[in-house]
């Protein structure tokens, strides 16, 4: 069985806020961007390698690259995790 919605968006707004913590965890819009919420390209790479790392994700790094907000972030890391 894979990890729910609820757990991965929860997984997702802790990784950002950490790295970016200007970014309040509860005011995290699902159709964000990273960039949105002020991202860098480094800070991106480092968000999506602690997503790898917590919920245990193989995926590429290629693949993160087209998910264009939160929203997509959350379904494919719910995808991946299955």
């Amino acid at each position: 069985m894979g990890v729910s919605d609820e757990a991965v968006r929860r997984v997702v707004h802790e990784v950002i806020t950490e790295i970016l913590p200007a970014v309040p965890g509860d005011r995290i819009p699902g159709g964000a961007h990273l960039r949105d919420l002020g991202a860098d390209s480094i800070d991106r790479v480092e968000i999506i390698m602690a997503l790898r790392e917590r919920l245990g994700v193989d995926a590429p790094l290629a693949g993160f690259s087209d998910l264009p907000d939160i929203d997509h972030l959350v379904a494919y890391l719910c995808e991946v995790t299955a």
